[in-house]
């Protein structure tokens, strides 16, 4: 492990990478808007990379264990509309766990849902012009977290604009509960609340039936249209309700890259699929990306540095802060005093 001679910005500059270190601006607009958009925060050639891969997955070229192929006999067109998107893929790509657990996405998640990290799940999104987009949702819903620190980070990779269908987000809406949902897939949502009304319809992309669509309404005016450039990264609360719109380009696809963490000391019931609920938690199959925690957590499937298998480079930062506790001195006033044995 690290001395505690070395402070956390030494420790942070012998990490390997040109550290991301988030202002108090930023700060302070994740929490007051619910999402932050970190400009050029991935290099371009890492952005090429993942976009060269996904190339090659229209192309037939590259497949995934697991994962059904695109069917041979399918006309060109009709193979890259096949791909809308592929999730957990770090389970079993290298690149995609690279990409999970890439140091500049988690310096940012480090300050601002850290320092402790858990890393959960992937998504890759083609969304090839003509594909539908998503209706108004929660990803705090379909991923809960004990107590609920979900965060997504959200990678562009080519040009998100309006025609293409970028993310559209109700800024400020961070600050709802999660409505529970009728469809009876799962029971999440914030039930105890006295007067919380469930909804119907989550992520359905048409207003009228989409429940959620009466909550957006309260912030009228606040809805924000998140367009992004390759290689900004678009962090996101896991309350807050977003949305994307269909397509409607002819020729410019909208492919991204997401990642989904929470803090590691919150207890994580989720997985994926067969086994979507695993009781009362499931860290033992997620990834400790930064930090340290009391919880179990998986190591990287193909040995991507992480706190979990580089605790001396990503695990708990060193402190020189003596324990204080709050004391009052002889004139009633309560000060912050050292501890002593």
């Amino acid at each position: 492990m690290v001395g505690t001679d070395r402070s956390p910005l030494m420790q942070a500059e012998s990490r390997g990478h040109t550290p991301y270190r988030v202002s108090v601006n930023q700060y302070s607009e994740f929490r007051e808007r619910g999402f932050l958009t970190v400009r050029g925060l991935i290099s371009h050639d890492d952005v090429q990379e993942l976009n060269n891969h996904m190339d090659d997955v229209l192309a037939g070229r590259e497949s995934f264990p697991g994962v059904p192929p695109a069917p041979e006999h399918l006309p060109p067109n009709d193979i890259a509309n096949y791909w809308e998107r592929v999730h957990m893929l770090h389970r079993v790509s290298p690149l995609h766990e690279r990409y999970l657990l890439h140091p500049r996405i988690l310096d940012v998640l480090e300050a601002i849902i850290g320092p402790d990290v858990l890393a959960l799940q992937t998504m890759l999104f083609f969304k090839q012009p003509g594909q539908p987009g998503q209706g108004y949702h929660q990803d705090s819903y379909y991923i809960p977290t004990l107590p609920d620190t979900l965060c997504g980070a959200w990678l562009a990779l080519e040009p998100a604009t309006e025609e293409n269908g970028c993310m559209w987000m109700v800024a400020g809406s961070q600050c709802e509960p999660i409505y529970p949902d009728l469809d009876g897939v799962t029971e999440n949502g914030d039930w105890g609340l006295r007067d919380i009304q469930p909804i119907a319809a989550a992520s359905h992309p048409d207003e009228s039936l989409n429940g959620l669509a009466r909550v957006a309404r309260k912030y009228a005016g606040k809805e924000v249209q998140v367009e992004a450039q390759p290689g900004d990264v678009v962090f996101f609360n896991g309350h807050i309700l977003h949305r994307s719109h269909a397509n409607r380009s002819k020729t410019q696809s909208r492919h991204t890259f997401v990642g989904h963490y929470c803090n590691a000391r919150s207890l994580v019931p989720w997985n994926y699929k067969k086994n979507s609920y695993e009781g009362e938690s499931a860290n033992y199959l997620h990834i400790l990306a930064r930090g340290s925690t009391h919880l179990p957590y998986a190591q990287p499937n193909f040995d991507t540095p992480c706190a979990a298998n580089r605790p001396d480079l990503y695990g708990k930062r060193p402190s020189r802060v003596q324990p204080v506790s709050m004391t009052p001195t002889d004139k009633g006033i309560t000060v912050l005093a050292p501890d002593l044995e």
